[in-house]
């Protein structure tokens, strides 16, 4: 009687935004057909996997920082008479993919953020040369790689779907139309389908994902070109979703359909990631974002009226080119005005390739330092005083995933915080009301509602 052949494994490590890890989440999707099932222990991987980010500065270092690190691990695969393949993906990969070769002679495959549907024949052509191939796949396929992905594994109550990808804005300052490419929306049949199995699997909330989410323009499944509201409300009719969420948007593609959505399915939830990215129009401008303050603020306004529960989150770069500190007042104006729930802020770093790259009055580190600084304060402060105010209330919260502390749940309220509450198991995946009993600038806690027993209806003899 023969052995059985053991299980080959792949660890995948993943770098930024939510899309990078639907990517990493496919990519096992596709290897496991090939017998590769996931690790987390890096010394047992026969793959291990890069998915990586190239938003910002010094990415590619602290790729080459992390293949250094690894280098043991591959070593001792080899000492015990076993191989360990390194490949690079993602955004890092498709900008750079010539030189990661070049420069790290361990780097056994390089696969574009367009091409890891190939895997199966990649990793099959790098098998048969005995490991001694180094193979780059950078290139942008003729057809959707969504077209030849398999069917998505089981992702839990909450799972991500990209229904979008690309860019065709081209900010300034940044290099996703040069890695993603340009914008590609999904056939909504493929989407609808793509969650019903998740539902099936007992998905409670979806995250739609793109680059440009609700620039989505796809075929609907009447023939005819929907929206992102059209699609929204026809999610709306599937059973069992309790949950609708997109991002990332872009303030020139909000449209009537979606602020109807907005105010109409009550499964959409009230929370937008609508990143500015600074406040002063000279700089806005200058970013090639095509939209004002005050646009933006029209924004904000139409959506409070229509949701006056409505949370917003945002992205702001700051020490762009030619900011000044009248153009940084700007940008502390509009967080003053909205008062954001959450929001993530950076220092302006070139990325090469792109215009912002070349344009002069590149600003000080210190200043940016100084800048960042003020903005982040203010942005946490705000952060926490929203959180706060949830204190008392009884919200529905989603359990999606285990606590760190024993006998602890965590879960995602409608406005996206995270709410950690000590629960049964029996509860993961499921919609609970949970009075809120602590808040900080990035949690709350809270404690199970119980739920009343029902009193019959019947009548008593007397």
């Amino acid at each position: 009687m023969s052995a059985q052949k053991a299980e080959k494994k792949v660890h995948i490590k993943t770098w930024g935004c939510q899309m990078n890890v639907y990517d990493s989440e496919r990519m096992a999707d596709v290897m496991a057909p090939m017998g590769y099932a996931q690790t987390d222990q890096i010394g047992e991987a026969d793959i291990v996997i890069l998915n990586t980010c190239h938003i910002r500065e010094k990415a590619t270092e602290k790729v080459f920082s992390e293949l250094g690190r690894m280098r043991v691990h591959k070593r001792a695969k080899e000492k015990a008479g076993g191989k360990m393949a390194f490949a690079v993906a993602g955004c890092v990969a498709q900008a750079e993919g010539a030189e990661i070769l070049r420069r790290d002679k361990n780097v056994d495959m390089v696969i574009g953020s367009q091409a890891y549907h190939q895997l199966p024949e990649i990793i099959a052509d790098w098998e048969k040369s005995n490991g001694t191939a180094r193979i780059i796949n950078t290139d942008f396929p003729a057809e959707p790689k969504f077209d030849h992905l398999p069917p998505a594994q089981p992702r839990g109550p909450s799972a991500y779907i990209a229904v979008q990808e690309g860019c065709d804005k081209f900010c300034s300052f940044c290099v996703v139309p040069y890695t993603r490419g340009s914008e590609y929306s999904r056939p909504a049949a493929d989407i609808i389908a793509e969650i019903k199995t998740q539902i099936s699997y007992g998905a409670r909330e979806v995250n739609l994902l793109g680059q440009n989410v609700n620039a989505w323009h796809g075929t609907g499944t009447d023939g005819k070109t929907w929206n992102l509201g059209t699609l929204i409300f026809h999610l709306a009719e599937l059973d069992g979703l309790d949950r609708i969420r997109y991002v990332t948007s872009h303030p020139n593609d909000m449209h009537d359909m979606l602020y109807r959505a907005h105010g109409e399915i009550p499964q959409l939830m009230p929370y937008l990631h609508l990143p500015i990215q600074n406040g002063s129009d000279k700089i806005l401008a200058a970013m090639n974002r095509k939209h004002t303050q005050d646009d933006y603020r029209r924004i904000i306004d139409r959506m409070r009226d229509i949701r006056p529960d409505m949370a917003f989150s945002s992205d702001f770069i700051v020490g762009f080119p030619g900011e000044t500190d009248a153009d940084h007042r700007e940008t502390m104006k509009i967080v003053d005005y909205v008062g954001y729930a959450a929001a993530y802020s950076f220092k302006y770093s070139r990325r090469p390739g792109t215009p912002a790259a070349k344009a002069g009055k590149q600003v000080l580190e210190d200043i940016k330092d100084i800048r960042l600084q003020e903005l982040q304060k203010k942005l946490y402060a705000d952060q926490t005083v929203f959180n706060t105010a949830k204190l008392g209330m009884a919200i529905p919260v989603l359990f999606d995933n285990r606590g760190k502390r024993y006998g602890q749940l965590q879960g995602k309220s409608p406005w996206l915080q995270t709410v950690n509450v000590i629960a049964p198991e029996r509860l993961l995946g499921q919609i609970v009301d949970v009075k809120i009993t602590e808040a900080t600038q990035n949690s709350l806690t809270g404690e199970v509602i119980p739920i009343a027993p029902q009193i019959s209806s019947g009548t008593h003899a007397a």
